[in-house]
């Protein structure tokens, strides 16, 4: 149907029509945790100051006041109190109960959310980017992923429900589109094609690909006059990125002000208890709705097996915050690869990066986590920090703005946040235009975008002093890892548990083991290697 009939169909059936460039308003959610005699904003403001004060009891740091402050005025502008207020109590209910959770992605660039306790990355010991969270620029709702023990998230996502109700609560969905392999299969299926047939011809193609050519038919010797067959090839090559059913997100959760079911269609979900919205998360965040993201970690519940074997059998009460930092054995232990079982570095690739990076404090473990990743990878960005990790390469700075920016990674701009400060410090970017060239980066494969930003950034480096072909030099690099690349505080996040799972198995390898085996399924190993392992 021709968008131009739109309007006319539109004010037949009596409905507003609405510009193009026109969003409906953000839907904000009433919080629940707000206190008596003030507003959100003054709410947040309060939990935020007496988080700090709980986090820094000798007094709050000015790097960290000057951050809150910062981060408050930005949230009161955002209108985005609301929103803060609801993961604090999503957050404070799981802590209630003996649930561990942590926030990370973006969120943990956050001093505010640092406060709350929604994370855990101490914004005095790290150099946070907020604005790689939320920006005037970018002007979407932020957010905020937390995740939980996978064996009691369900006890949340209930309480969720039972506490902001069913009516103005609900899971998004996953819209699963079409590809090769499974149009191929469906279009054979119904147009009676044998199933070796079928299984012959979609064994040769994969993901995203085309299809089936001529040369496969020929080498499989098929007839390529067969109407039916020619027929499944055509109508399979149009079902292409065409949506065949919906999944349940892994947890992102749509909570409402207005009643939910006003505002878009909700369907019970297959799982008991669960409501799903009809539409995809991409299509609830083009609409700016407030989307809260409550995941599950096996790790997690792991990590509160091992704690209870821990005070119930050796008599020791501890928990994530209680375990020792910084132990010189859990990183002699890292750096030897007997990592099977822990979190992040548990993999082949991770076991095999560890012995050349040798980590020896918890930034080296940040960095782990985080180069072994295609974005790194891509961007050509490993052997050079290996290399001058191990002093075979010489560091140079072109200017000492610079080595401010990148003295922690060795010149190498391993992280999202990297990749803006230069921008920032540079080249001249705000904080907000450098997170649109983040975002840019990180679609440029599907929309061309990044190219109105390389003038940008060659140009104020030029500006700035530095030479043409370093300016270039470094686009082509962070244009090579953007689709790709790790927040720090992301892996910051990620680091905090693979240290504490690390920490468990090196001194305590027998309550590891059991606390891992009661966690299954998880990981990349099976039981009978753990065993062995242990």
């Amino acid at each position: 149907m021709p968008s131009s009939r739109l309007p006319h169909i539109s004010r037949s059936c009596g409905a507003p029509v609405l510009p193009r460039n026109c969003l409906p308003p953000r839907r904000l959610l009433a919080s629940t945790p707000w206190v008596p005699g003030l507003d959100a904003q003054q709410s947040l403001t309060k939990f935020a100051w007496e988080g700090a004060a709980t986090r820094y009891p000798e007094g709050i740091p000015d790097k960290v006041r000057k951050a809150i402050l910062h981060e408050l005025e930005l949230i009161r502008v955002m209108k985005y109190a609301p929103y803060f207020l609801t993961v604090y109590s999503i957050v404070r209910f799981a802590r209630s109960q003996g649930i561990l959770c942590q926030g990370r992605g973006s969120a943990a660039n956050s001093a505010v959310c640092y406060c709350l306790g929604i994370t855990s990355i101490n914004p005095e010991t790290g150099d946070l980017l907020f604005e790689r969270f939320v920006s005037m620029e970018r002007d979407e709702p932020p957010d905020i992923d937390v995740d939980f023990e996978h064996a009691r998230r369900e006890e949340v996502i209930q309480w969720i429900y039972e506490t902001y109700g069913r009516s103005r609560s609900a899971l998004c969905s996953t819209v699963t589109r079409y590809r090769a392999k499974g149009a191929l299969r469906d279009v054979g299926k119904a147009l009676g094609l044998p199933e070796d047939l079928i299984t012959q011809l979609s064994s040769g193609v994969w993901g995203w690909s085309e299809g089936v050519g001529e040369k496969q038919l020929k080498e499989n010797n098929m007839n390529t006059a067969d109407y039916r067959l020619k027929l499944a090839l055509d109508l399979s090559a149009q079902l292409m990125g065409a949506p065949r059913h919906l999944g349940q997100h892994p947890g992102g959760f749509v909570l409402t002000q207005d009643r939910l079911d006003d505002l878009v269609p909700i369907e019970p979900a297959s799982m008991k208890d669960r409501q799903v919205v009809e539409w995809d998360k991409d299509d609830i965040e083009a609409l700016k709705f407030m989307k809260v993201d409550v995941l599950a970690l096996g790790m997690l519940t792991c990590m509160a097996k091992s704690f209870e074997l821990l005070r119930d059998h050796k008599d020791i009460p501890m928990g994530l915050s209680d375990v020792e930092q910084e132990d010189p054995a859990t990183y002699a232990m890292i750096r030897k690869a007997d990592t099977l079982g822990t979190f992040q570095i548990e993999s082949r690739a991770q076991m095999a990066m560890l012995p050349r990076l040798k980590p020896r404090t918890f930034y080296d473990l940040v960095v782990q986590v985080a180069i072994v990743r295609p974005g790194p990878i891509q961007g050509d960005m490993v052997h050079p920090y290996l290399r001058r990790r191990e002093g075979k390469e010489t560091v140079e700075y072109p200017r000492p703005e610079l080595e401010a920016v990148l003295g922690k990674t060795l010149g190498v701009p391993l992280f999202q946040e990297s990749a803006m400060k230069v921008a920032m410090t540079c080249a001249g970017f705000t904080a907000g235009e450098a997170d649109q060239l983040r975002r840019a980066m990180a679609t440029f494969k599907f929309t061309g975008g990044v190219s109105k930003f390389r003038d940008k950034l060659v140009e104020g480096m030029v500006r700035n002093g530095y030479t043409r072909e370093f300016a270039e030099k470094t686009f082509t690099q962070l244009e090579g890892f953007g689709s790709y690349g790790f927040p720090e505080s992301h892996a910051a996040s990620f680091a905090l548990i693979a240290y504490a799972s690390s920490w468990v198995k090196c001194h305590h390898p027998d309550v590891f083991c059991a606390a891992l085996l009661n966690s299954q399924p998880m990981g990349f190993y099976s039981v009978a290697q753990i065993v062995q392992d242990a």
